[in-house]
Order: C-alpha cells, then sequence, then structure tokens
C-alpha cells in the first residue's frame, strides 16, 4: 500500500514487518481537517478485497470514504460515515485508490482505523497440501488458527470502542469542568455585585446630614 502523504508513510514503515508476512493491512493514522489522504494498493484480478474502517476520535466520528479501481470507475463511496466494511472482487489489475476524506471539517482531526484484507489468507503450513483427507489433528488445528483469528478481530474491535469511548468520556469531563469554572465565576461575580449594592445603599448619605453653605 502506498500512501499519499509522508506523515502516512512513517505510519505504514512500521508497519511493513507484519505487511510482508500477512495479505492484510492494519493501519491508524490521523487525518487533518481539511484534507484528503489516499492510499493505493496493486491487486490482482479476481481477487477478493475487504475494507474495513472505522472513525476513533475526532469532531463527529465522521468522514467521507471513496474506493476508486484504476480506470477511475468509483467502487465504493459513503459520506460522513462513521464505520463500514466493505468487500468487493478486483475487475482489473492494477493500484486501487482508497481515500479518506475530512474537507468538510473547518477544524476537526480525525483518528481512523483502516483494515484492509487483499485475497484469501494462506493456510497454515502443511495444511491442504495433501491429497487425502485431514487427519483430526490437522482439522483441530485449522479451527484453532481460525478462532485466534476471530479473536484478535474481537480484541481490535473492542480497542477501539474502548478508545472512542474514553475519549468521549475526556471530551465530556472537559465540558463539565469547565462548565463548572464558567458557573463558579458568575455566581463570584453576582455576589461581588451585590456586596457593593448594599453597601452603597447603607452609606450613601441622606439629606439631612448634607451640610448646607452659608449665603452670608
Amino acid at each position: 500500500m502506498i500512501p499519499s502523504n509522508m506523515n502516512s508513510l512513517i505510519g505504514l514503515l512500521f508497519l511493513s514487518y507484519s505487511i510482508c508476512l500477512v495479505k492484510s493491512i492494519e493501519l491508524t493514522f490521523e487525518l487533518q481537517d481539511k484534507a484528503k489522504d489516499c492510499y493505493y494498493e496493486n491487486i490482482q484480478k479476481n481477487t477478493s478485497t475487504t475494507l474495513e474502517y472505522q472513525v476513533v476520535t475526532g469532531g463527529q466520528y465522521d468522514v467521507d470514504v471513496i474506493i476508486e479501481s484504476p480506470t477511475k470507475e468509483i467502487l465504493y463511496r459513503q459520506v460522513k460515515s462513521q464505520f463500514d466494511s466493505h468487500t468487493f472482487v478486483a475487475a482489473v489489475s492494477g493500484p486501487y485508490a482508497i481515500c479518506f476524506s475530512n474537507e468538510f471539517s473547518t477544524f476537526s482531526h480525525k483518528l481512523v482505523y483502516m483494515d484492509l484484507q487483499v485475497g484469501e489468507e494462506d493456510p497454515l503450513p502443511g495444511i491442504g497440501e495433501q491429497v487425502t483427507v485431514m487427519t483430526q489433528m490437522e482439522t483441530t488445528s485449522q479451527d484453532i488458527h481460525e478462532y485466534l483469528n476471530k479473536i484478535i478481530d474481537y480484541q481490535t474491535h473492542h480497542r477501539l470502542k474502548e478508545a472512542q469511548s474514553r475519549k468521549r468520556a475526556e471530551d465530556l469531563n472537559h465540558h463539565v469542568a469547565l462548565w463548572s469554572a464558567t458557573e463558579t465565576i458568575a455566581i463570584l461575580l453576582v455576589a461581588i455585585v451585590q456586596v457593593y449594592t448594599l453597601k452603597r445603599f447603607f452609606t450613601e448619605k441622606s439629606p439631612t446630614q448634607i451640610p448646607y453653605k452659608s449665603m452670608y
């Protein structure tokens, strides 16, 4: 996968080791306000590909998403989407563009998680190579392998939900603290004005206390 900017390239270099071992690419990146990031993946014809994404933090937790084929055909488009999953089969070989847009936002940055699975996962070593039927041990190993993959997916989704909920809780706490500070300042100002007003009432001199100057 090839990113369209240097910030995303640094994140992809960090994942280069795992990318070489599997056909699944997981990436969490920051999408700036009024920005559009595109990632490109060379996909062979008739290869099934699944894109899954979720906005973790930022604004209303929404982005615009587009998947574009090498022939500039729009395969998938979502406007202000928070999360989704889409599977497609490549009609032609070449670089497919996956674009995330935050151009509609004026000041909110977004943290976006993306998981791109290209093709089918490779089987376990030695599984499926023999002509005969798999043994009980091989079948059990294959089942355990599939269950572990599902567990990894569930853990990823739970971590994303935890991060999203934590961010919302922190934002709520910030707003509550700010509102409490504003109310406290307002109460103090009202108290000061009231004390000052009452003090003026009791310190104001009455007409009988005002000395009259002699006219002679």
